[in-house]
């Protein structure tokens, strides 16, 4: 029979088979669920706009603008895997969050700017998933109107109760305790995210196999009688907008690294990764952008399947529209999550003995429910959901998320690190290429935001507040 010590040495042994090297729980993540988390948040509605930047683009600038958008973000990403620790890509201290691996490389200053931006973006971003879920739903509905009545038929719907309904789910959604709880939601994403790509990219496959595929322009629309030379520009920028952040994962990317095991180490995990997710996503925008424009020239719609280029076959435009609603509700909680978690561990620190803050209550589905949780996640909720009904224009809002979190998110960040990382000298010929990339990146970032605060305002005088039908 096992003495007492040698049933605390197995004991021992046991913990530390179930803990990291930091004592938290053990991670079991890898190459694959980290692609599938990486596609679940770039795959978005967004990829349903790039076939009207195209047309705005035209062949050689749009299909050269996607690759070079897509080599940017595989090299910035694979910066930001390297300083998941600090000091050291291997050995380090491991990096919680994004801001945290800022902090670590930049200090307190760039730390507080990150903060403002990154989680800006991410509140920004569950408001426009919440305008393009209220967006498909209405699709369906018009679908069927314009199957039964017609092409030419008042198919008008108003936005609102399909927010509300969709802010209602998310409010029960919200209660899943962490990030690690989310691969099953994650997955059911990713694949409808591929099935709403595949049927758009069919259907305009369609269209041309038919001989109805409209004229195609190697340099975009052309300036003339129904386009100034001046609204031509604005579209260009807002097509940048569109197309630069396609590949955007910076929100949550260390939330996807802090999912994989330790060994092999993360940094070699993620990079993998990253060449995987960004690559097949690059094929994948290439191919919905390119069938897109080729099947609708100018004329192309904003959303190839909310905008209504296809009528036909009404059931496959809709279940396009249910494979986005499948995908808006999975992305949504990836993406609302670590703005959740950084605001409960603020109020912990803040407040470590409350009771309201701490206490959690068993339920009988298998997790605890915290009434802190349960209400400030509620009220976050409710407000996206209400200003989501104030302001639900896709495209414009789009390419305003995507100009908030380009440039610093996606360039200026992992570039300051890498270069305080490996200890680059200023004024160096490496230092001054990356500088030089960033200045452009930031000058894309600038335009593509002008843009769209543009095309809102515009559209803001045009309808009431709350009024909007599509």
């Amino acid at each position: 029979m096992d003495t007492e010590e040698e049933k605390g040495h197995a004991s021992m042994r046991l913990s530390s088979t179930e803990v990291d090297d930091d004592g938290r729980t053990k991670r079991t993540g890898n190459v694959v669920t980290a692609t599938t988390h990486i596609i679940t948040v770039v795959v978005g509605a967004g990829v349903l706009a790039l076939a009207w930047a195209m047309a705005q683009l035209g062949w050689i600038a749009g299909i050269a603008v996607m690759v070079m958008f897509a080599c940017i973000t595989i090299y910035t990403y694979n910066l930001i895997a390297d300083c998941y620790r600090y000091p050291d890509p291997v050995t380090g201290k491991r990096n919680y969050t994004y801001m945290q691996a800022v902090h670590a490389y930049l200090g307190g200053k760039m730390y507080v700017f990150c903060g403002l931006i990154q989680y800006g973006k991410l509140a920004g971003v569950t408001i426009g998933y919440t305008i393009t879920t209220s967006t498909s739903l209405v699709a369906i509905r018009k679908a069927i109107c314009f199957h039964k009545k017609g092409h030419q038929a008042y198919c008008k719907f108003s936005n609102n109760p399909y927010m509300i309904a969709f802010g209602i789910l998310q409010i029960f959604l919200s209660q899943i305790p962490n990030f690690h709880k989310l691969t099953f939601i994650s997955t059911i994403a990713a694949l409808s995210s591929f099935g709403y790509a595949f049927i758009g990219s069919g259907l305009s496959l369609g269209v041309l196999f038919s001989g109805k595929g409209e004229t195609t322009r190697l340099f975009g629309i052309k300036v003339g009688p129904e386009l100034s030379g001046e609204e031509k520009v604005w579209k260009v920028f807002s097509a940048l907008g569109n197309i630069a952040p396609a590949c955007s994962f910076a929100t949550v990317v260390y939330d996807i690294m802090d999912t994989l095991k330790s060994d092999p180490p993360e940094s070699i995990q993620m990079k993998k990764a990253n060449v995987l997710g960004i690559t097949a996503m690059t094929i994948l925008f290439l191919l919905c952008g390119s069938l897109g424009y080729a099947a609708f020239g100018d004329q192309t719609p904003g959303n190839i399947l909310t905008g209504f280029g296809f009528y036909e076959p009404h059931w496959l435009v809709a279940l396009g529209n249910v494979c986005i609603i499948a995908h808006m509700v999975g992305a949504y909680q990836v993406l609302a999550q670590p703005l959740f978690r950084i605001v409960e561990m603020g109020a912990n620190l803040a407040w470590p003995q409350s009771t309201f803050l701490n206490k959690e209550y068993p339920t009988k589905i298998g997790f605890n429910l915290n009434l802190f949780k349960l209400i400030w996640r509620t009220i976050y909720v409710i407000i996206a959901t209400i200003i989501a009904m104030a302001m639900p224009f896709f495209n414009e809002f789009l390419a305003l998320l995507g100009a908030i979190g380009f440039w610093p998110l996606i360039v200026f960040f992992p570039i300051q690190m890498h270069i305080s990382q490996k200890q680059i000298r200023t004024l160096s010929s490496k230092w001054c290429v990356l500088q030089m990339l960033s200045l452009v990146c930031f000058l894309v970032s600038v335009a593509a935001g002008a843009s769209s605060v543009r095309g809102i305002m515009e559209n803001i005088n045009k309808y009431k507040l709350f009024m909007y039908k599509q």
